[in-house]
């Protein structure tokens, strides 16, 4: 079954929540803001063609994993390197390689940052792309699902 986590407005804290037609809102547990969601019937069938926060159908797959928590491994992995003569790098890296073969895919949505998990249409989702991450984030430009093209 597929889950949603939409980030609050208001204290920036994850909010998840099961796709349901008759859910018309969601309530954030720690500060209680309350915002609007528009699930359809594909969202309950775990299909992302649109965003149920922003209404946007502009989308991108990468690995379930915490980019803090990596850019804090890095780090870490960094300064052990200078009394491990880089050995603590090739061991970041070979947990890095580890990760990536274990961990799964998460939907994301270019201008809300909305995370989709357990979605069935992963393979017509497309890997991140920056330029169309400027463009809509800076510009709000809205490709409406279709890639960049040039």
């Amino acid at each position: 079954m597929m889950t949603v986590q939409f980030t609050c407005e208001k204290c920036k804290s994850g909010v998840q929540v099961y796709p349901n037609i008759h859910s018309t809102q969601a309530v954030c547990d720690i500060c209680q803001h309350s915002f609007l969601l528009l699930f359809n019937a594909d969202h309950e069938k775990g299909i992302v063609k649109d965003c149920p926060c922003c209404k946007r159908k502009d989308f991108y797959i990468q690995k379930d994993f915490n980019r803090k928590i990596g850019v804090i491994l890095f780090v870490i992995a960094a300064v052990l390197s200078i009394w491990t003569y880089g050995i603590s790098l090739i061991v970041l890296y070979l947990i890095d390689l580890f990760l990536f073969k274990k961990l799964g895919n998460v939907v994301s949505c270019y201008k809300c940052n909305t995370l989709f998990r357990g979605v069935v249409n992963q393979s017509d989702i497309r890997p991140f792309d920056h330029e169309m991450n400027d463009r809509i984030v800076y510009s709000d430009h809205d490709f409406n699902g279709e890639p960049l093209r040039h």
